[in-house]
């Protein structure tokens, strides 16, 4: 072989050789996690996975249509969730999967961990998923969007449930040693927690005050300073009570910091050392159809009160799995900190299971000084 031609081969290698090795790097989940730390704005503290969703529809007949919404908790040093699935049947109901960082969950149990009692009484024709039917996720009955807390050692998820065209709170129980041990059929309830026809997406704070439960049913308050809390003994009270929750499709729009519809209470609030923190789901102005995550800080010693506001949502619809279901929609209805780590679980396009996570500190400090706190970019993910 000519000897010109034998090092004009041997340079046209390398140059693919070094052409690849950047590529390589420049693709590579580190390389891209520091480029995007480099270039995000200071002020942008809440981020996404970069392998969002985090958990898919799966293969079983209940989970196939749609996985969304999850609770979650952090208990003997794993993440657990509690999400929402929704079968080709069109029933929500609860499954469970679990993590050891909060990212990967490497425990997902093949079967529901909760199933409500039959929902309607529906033609066979009827019964099936459909999200031009059934606008709730597509779902026309089941368990909805679940919430979990964990109080003096036992579990307690509260969820909507959609049963004879009616829309109410409602918990089930148990002692975190059976949760742990996956005794599951261990559930006591379910105990309705509200009174009307179309209540949905209360919250229980995640430890007793003043030695009661305390239960945030509405985040639209008397006026734009205050929510809504109940403090019961007993749960089982709740529902025998009358007291005003207002129906947030009823309520006309009002400008109230970057949004002017207000919707519901996200994940339960979490206790942080200025007071306690809750996300919550509204729309604006000029997007009206898109739900964003909006975020306030409530009195530590009147959690009725609002102290602060986000200047803007710190979470909204712009991926690709946050729009290929139901477009522009997240919804948050888990949240942790794990060291000072704040994760938010939430389902996206009421398709799949995401998270984003922020600094705790960092995201707080931006909450009280009326900047913009927002979730950001976290390592990789694996799905189901």
């Amino acid at each position: 072989m000519d000897f010109i031609l034998f090092v004009n081969i041997i340079a046209i290698l390398f140059t693919f050789f070094v052409a690849g090795a950047l590529l390589g790097t420049l693709f590579s989940e580190i390389f891209r996690q520091k480029l995007a730390a480099f270039i995000r704005p200071k002020f942008l503290l809440l981020a996404r996975s970069l392998h969002n969703p985090i958990l898919r529809p799966g293969k079983n007949y209940w989970t196939a249509a749609a996985v969304l919404n999850p609770a979650a908790a952090v208990i003997g040093n794993r993440t657990h969730l509690i999400y929402r699935a929704i079968g080709m049947d069109g029933v929500s109901r609860l499954g469970y999967a679990s993590s050891p960082d909060g990212i990967v969950f490497d425990h997902i149990l093949p079967y529901p961990v909760y199933v409500a009692r039959d929902p309607h009484n529906l033609s066979v024709d009827r019964r099936r998923y459909s999200p031009v039917m059934y606008p709730s996720g597509g779902s026309w009955g089941g368990c909805e969007d679940p919430r979990m807390v964990v109080i003096e050692g036992r579990v307690y998820v509260t969820f909507n449930m959609f049963e004879d065209w009616k829309l109410r709170v409602a918990v089930i129980a148990m002692d975190v040693e059976d949760f742990l041990a996956a005794r599951f059929q261990a559930w006591e309830g379910p105990i309705i927690l509200s009174h009307s026809d179309r209540d949905k997406n209360w919250v229980m704070f995640p430890e007793k005050i003043w030695g009661r439960f305390a239960i945030l049913h509405s985040i639209i308050g008397e006026d734009d300073y205050h929510v809504r809390v109940e403090y019961v003994d007993d749960l089982a009270e709740l529902a025998q009570r009358k007291f005003k929750s207002p129906d947030p499709q009823k309520i006309s729009d009002k400008a109230i910091a970057w949004h002017v519809h207000t919707r519901s209470a996200g994940p339960p609030p979490v206790k942080t050392e200025k007071g306690w923190m809750v996300l919550y789901h509204a729309n604006d102005a000029k997007e009206g159809h898109r739900y964003k995550l909006g975020a306030m800080l409530l009195d530590p010693n009147d959690p009725t009160k609002v102290l602060y506001r986000a200047a803007a949502p710190v979470l909204s619809p712009d991926e690709h799995y946050e729009n290929h279901g139901k477009p522009g929609i997240v919804y948050a209805c888990g949240a942790v900190v794990q060291g000072d780590t704040l994760f938010v679980y939430y389902g996206g396009a009421d398709k799949v299971v995401c998270v984003a996570t922020a600094p705790l500190n960092s995201f707080l400090n931006a909450l009280i000084k009326g900047s913009q706190p927002a979730l950001t970019t976290m390592v990789p993910a694996q799905t189901t």
